[in-house]
């Protein structure tokens, strides 16, 4: 048995915090930002806009892609200096995108800035046990909730002033001081980290086969179906098949399968990704249904929408000091109760009530899903390794995204189903609100499978101090 030494644990380190909860609002600012120039870039470049959205997918599947090996390899070399790299990596190609002479050269750098991304969001969630004691986990947890929430709702008007007073370059090129600073911040803030008992290795072949596996799957799962998606879809399961079969035999695999068998955390990523892909039915059903069901116009459609990370973002710091003061697994079942009681509003008060029940819904389902969220990240890094919270914090991300990216292609294809034409802008009243039920009816169900999860979840990991994964 090997001897892993921890950091010492400071009393308490607002600059250290501060440090993280803005790592994490770059992140997300480096999601929604872009959006808002999406247009201005087609007029610049004169290309369709199925090309320029790649300024943006590209970025969510790097993001995705390099989630788990940016948190594997925190674990090789240290959170705090893989954190630094990260900031590095982001800053560094948010000046290439502002610079960037022409649309490809743009997705490329936005490519690498997803990278960097990958570990801003994997390595924030694992340095937290570094700076705080494990009884306020919740309300760090919580507090990168609510940053994740704030970046989210702010890009988009924070793009679209820029894009007015300047041009689409200045939406990159803001994000360039702003990591230089938290990078500055991190580099004087966060604790060193004392050297481990041994040397961990980093496995970067099954990093690659995971890679393509994943963007396998996020390719099939954008847009339609058809040959070449099925192909894709088929491709990725081989891929996950082999890439399992290949971390068994490694001798530093980057996801120890040990982890992957631990009953405890399988149901934690489990329920992440289905709770995720309630929420992403939110994004992908709501528009229709306030647009087309209830005749908002796009800027009340906007305003709507917007209540979610509004939301989110009051909601998420409560959420953590709940979960501190009544325990992880209280407020796991109360956060996955709350999901479905809001998923089931969704399905009918929008129909009773029009857009106050649509927000009222929202009201109920937001919260829900932010104190599941606190709960559940609490849960997973109070009981994972030292030496492995930063895999178990990819994981955690990795099985966010993939719920994100199965609800966006899920939740689309069953809306439609029910709706029961090609053609949304001429589908009757009705048969949006069908739509509405039969989505939110699937979404509800979700969430009451994760609640029985979590109920079993409770079972196994009862008495249990950490995960059993030195196998």
């Amino acid at each position: 048995m090997h001897t892993l030494s921890t950091p010492t644990r400071p009393a308490l380190r607002p600059g250290a915090i501060a440090s993280l909860a803005l790592s994490m609002l770059l992140g997300a600012l480096g999601i929604s930002i872009a959006n808002v120039a999406l247009p201005s870039l087609a007029l610049t470049f004169a290309v369709p806009m199925e090309q320029v959205q790649w300024v943006v997918l590209g970025y969510l599947l790097a993001l995705t892609v390099a989630v788990v090996a940016a948190g594997r390899l925190g674990d090789v070399i240290g959170h705090r200096r893989g954190l630094l790299i990260g900031l590095a990596i982001f800053t560094l190609a948010s000046l290439g995108c502002g610079l960037a002479p022409g649309l490809q050269a743009l997705i490329a750098a936005r490519v690498v800035q997803g990278v960097g991304a990958a570990f801003l969001m994997a390595l924030t969630v694992s340095l937290v046990r570094d700076i705080l004691p494990k009884e306020q986990t919740g309300r760090a947890m919580g507090l990168l909730g609510t940053m994740s929430a704030i970046g989210t709702a702010l890009g988009p008007s924070m793009g679209g002033a820029l894009i007015a007073w300047g041009d689409w370059r200045d939406v990159f090129l803001v994000l360039v001081p702003m990591g230089g600073l938290i990078f500055l911040l991190s580099l004087k803030c966060l604790p060193v980290q004392e050297p481990r008992g041994r040397a961990a290795g980093f496995d970067p072949w099954g990093s690659l086969l995971l890679g393509l596996t994943l963007l396998a799957y996020a390719l099939a799962m954008t847009g339609g179906f058809g040959q070449v998606k099925l192909m894709l879809l088929f491709l990725a399961i081989l891929g996950a098949v082999v890439f399992l079969r290949v971390e068994a035999r490694v001798s530093a695999p980057l996801v120890p399968p040990a982890l992957l068998r631990d009953a405890a955390l399988r149901a934690s990523l489990i329920m992440n990704m289905l709770v995720s892909t309630v929420m992403m039915a939110t994004l992908v059903v709501g528009p229709f249904v306030l647009s087309l069901g209830l005749g908002l116009s796009e800027v009340l459609v906007g305003l709507v929408l917007a209540t979610g990370p509004a939301v989110a973002a009051l909601s998420g710091v409560p959420a953590g000091r709940l979960t501190d003061r009544f325990g992880a697994r209280a407020m796991l079942l109360a956060g996955l109760a709350q999901t479905c009681v809001g998923a089931l509003a969704l399905a009918l008060l929008p129909g009773i009530w029009g857009v106050a029940g649509y927000v009222a819904a929202l009201v109920v389902l937001t919260p829900g899903f932010q104190l599941f969220l606190a709960a559940n990240n609490t849960m997973v890094m109070n009981e994972a390794r030292d030496d492995q919270r930063g895999v178990a914090s990819g994981l955690l991300n990795l099985s966010r995204s993939v719920g994100l990216i199965t609800g966006a292609s899920l939740m689309g294809t069953i809306f439609a189903l029910a709706v029961g034409v090609t053609d949304m802008a001429a589908a009757p009243v009705g048969a949006i609100f069908d739509g509405l039920r039969l989505s939110f009816g699937v979404a509800g169900g979700f969430a009451f499978a994760a609640l029985c999860l979590a109920l079993r979840r409770g079972r196994v990991s009862a008495g249990r101090t950490g995960l059993d994964v030195s196998g």
